[in-house]
């Protein structure tokens, strides 16, 4: 069968560098950190005491009132705004279009953990006396699938409906499956993104037990520095992406604005370790290989590299080490950043919002930098001859670009946008 072309006609954000898309891609091309001191609870007794927030989120603004609010995770809160900001961009006329095409797919890749929190802490502390006594909301509140459901309920979108989680990849595979529902003419359009909101003791805990996050708590907005020498984890973050992918056909029927077209995704596996990515990056080359493969296109044809970039010792090394790999002499043609490096990692919602990043490099010409490195913090095992975007926003044409995402469990998945052209 001949597959459907999927485009991008509207997008959303929720980041620890903007609550709109136009904030969050201002901060974002002016290198803007979004790391402080933790405020969602008191970090003082944790080894990473900052983390990259959310600030000045107000719920009642994306049309959240209070007494549904106390019915959602922050999590499901965040996937709703973003979505709501998408779904506006988009300029659906939803009294006109056939919901019955219309689906939510997001990524979450823990979901409710403030919940589970919240819940749990009182059953331990008052179990024994009171006996079991639990919200009626507590499991939809937690559970990960329920922003999607709680989107659609809102809008009365009766299309395909769930949530993709595979970690820290979860929102990319998200992406994944909305472009092929509707390349498949399963769906008209898809509300496709991610969401997290981890940055609770049990998260930070949890990452600090593993040794994954930094704790440079004397230099928050410093901390995270990809393919820095010095750098010693990943900043935890928090918020949402979205972006409505559509059928090309569905879309210029409508005269919908066309921000890029969805042209490739791939998948893969490292199948190596729980939580360490292949050291020769090969689960990473994999799935660059697949979606290019995919996409129908070659190494020479991507301009620009969202990496997955997270901060960590052996990631960073082991992904420059598998670009290198699937482009050859091309890598060195190529800007690569990492925007992690100013939102921190929003772990299931990293897909969708550096999915955005590259759709918007596209539309503007414009790669935001990878933030917080110096000439003399090099890393013997970098190749410092490819272009990693270092510190300043660099102007140029991009044909298309490349998004990789990778997640605990040798989870990997990578999606590729190009320009629009009729």
């Amino acid at each position: 069968m001949e597959l459907k072309r999927v485009v991008v006609t509207g997008l959303g954000a929720i980041t620890p560098v903007g609550n709109s898309v136009a904030q969050a891609w201002e901060n974002l091309c002016n290198g803007v950190s979004g790391a402080g001191p933790i405020t969602h609870f008191d970090a003082s007794a944790f080894k990473t005491q900052f983390a990259c927030e959310v600030k000045d989120f107000k719920p009642e603004e994306f049309g959240i009132d209070r007494k549904e609010g106390r019915k959602m995770d922050l999590y499901t809160q965040y996937a709703i705004a973003a979505a709501t900001q998408a779904i506006t961009d988009s300029g659906m006329d939803l009294e006109t279009e056939d919901k019955n095409r219309i689906g939510v797919v997001f990524g979450v890749g823990i979901g409710g953990m403030h919940t589970f929190e919240e819940e749990a802490g009182n059953w331990a502390v008052n179990g024994a006396t009171m006996g079991p006594k639990f919200s009626p909301f507590f499991i939809p509140k937690m559970i990960a699938d329920i922003c999607a459901g709680h989107i659609s309920i809102k809008y009365g979108f009766h299309g395909p409906n769930y949530v993709t989680s595979s970690a820290c990849a979860s929102s990319s595979n998200a992406l994944a499956d909305a472009f092929n529902l509707i390349r498949l003419g399963k769906a008209n359009v898809i509300v496709s993104g991610g969401a997290e909101a981890a940055i609770y003791p049990l998260g930070v805990g949890g990452f600090n037990a593993m040794h994954a996050l930094s704790t440079r708590n004397d230099d928050p907005q410093g901390a995270s520095r990809p393919f820095s020498a010095s750098r010693d984890g990943f900043v935890m973050g928090e918020g949402a992406g979205c972006l409505i992918l559509e059928e090309y056909e569905h879309a210029k029927a409508r005269g919908a604005k066309i921000y890029a077209e969805m042209v490739g995704a791939g998948m893969s596996a490292d199948a190596h370790h729980l939580t360490a990515s292949h050291p020769e990056g090969l689960g990473a080359k994999l799935v660059m290989q697949n979606a290019l493969e995919d996409a129908g296109m070659t190494p020479s044809d991507i301009d620009y590299i969202n990496v997955h970039g997270t901060s960590t010792p052996v990631g960073d090394i082991s992904e420059a080490k598998a670009i290198k790999d699937v482009f050859g002499e091309d890598a060195y043609k190529l800007n690569i950043s990492s925007t992690k490096s100013m939102t921190g990692h929003l772990l299931g919602a990293a897909g969708a919002v550096e999915a955005m990043v590259c759709v918007l490099a596209i539309k503007n010409g414009i790669i935001p930098p990878t933030i917080n490195h110096a000439d003399d913090d090099q890393d013997e095992n970098i190749d410092y001859n490819m272009n990693y975007t270092f510190n300043v926003a660099q102007k140029r044409e991009v044909r298309a670009a490349l998004s990789n995402t990778f997640g605990f469990g040798g989870h990997n998945a990578c999606v590729i946008f190009k320009k629009y052209a009729e």
